[in-house]
């Protein structure tokens, strides 16, 4: 694996959320948690856009406990709670007060794969294993406390080792689950890397 660096504020501190996700698309997840450094590569992000967007949590300026932490400033990780279960991991982008956010809901696995099997239950790895949100948040050991922790130091972090993906590899689609959004349901802010077996989201999404 090549040398990661880390990505700084001027990356998350711009004001198009959907640029940021296309880019984040190929980048680098890093945890390093009790101990363990687990790692995988961003192949499908969701990009929500803050207030003018009825599928972002902070849609109208909507600010409760949880969603706060959007109102941070960029390089921000929102880790939330859905179905009483499953973890979703988010990176907080833009400047203080602007509530974007990215959803990685896919990682291909680079380091680490034993513990990600450990914290998943499982003997042997798959391409289910970092395949969907839920998936993503568990095997990388991320819960709602690390909601509000910087991505710029400590021990979750996103880095840059020198790949990208073609433009012709990177596919735009409308998000998954949020029908509730009306006509921004429609809205082609889901974007993920062509043929990777980490994407998650049925195979009719996944074949333009």
């Amino acid at each position: 694996m090549r040398e990661l660096k880390k990505l700084g504020s001027d990356f998350y501190d711009r004001p198009s959320v959907v640029k940021v996700a296309k880019e984040l698309l190929g980048k680098v997840l890093v945890t390093e948690l009790d101990g363990a450094r687990t790692s995988g590569r961003i192949v499908e992000v969701e990009a929500y856009n803050g207030v003018v967007d009825r599928a972002s949590h902070a849609f109208a300026g909507r600010r409760t406990a949880r969603t706060e932490v959007m109102f941070a400033a960029g390089g921000t990780a929102y880790v939330y709670l859905i179905y009483g279960i499953h973890s979703l991991f988010n990176v907080v982008t833009n400047r203080k007060e602007v509530p974007h956010a990215v959803l990685v809901r896919g990682l291909e696995p680079l380091e680490g794969i034993p513990v990600m099997l450990g914290r998943m239950g499982r003997a042997r790895l798959d391409d289910s294993l970092t395949r969907g949100p839920g998936n993503v948040a568990k095997a990388m050991g991320l819960l709602t406390r690390h909601s509000g922790t910087s991505l710029l130091d400590g021990g979750i972090w996103i880095g840059d080792d020198g790949f990208r993906p073609r433009s012709a590899e990177i596919v735009a689609t409308p998000r998954i689950g949020v029908d509730y959004a009306g006509e921004d349901a429609a809205l082609k802010y889901r974007f993920f890397i062509k043929g990777n077996p980490y994407v998650s989201g049925p195979k009719k999404l996944n074949s333009d």
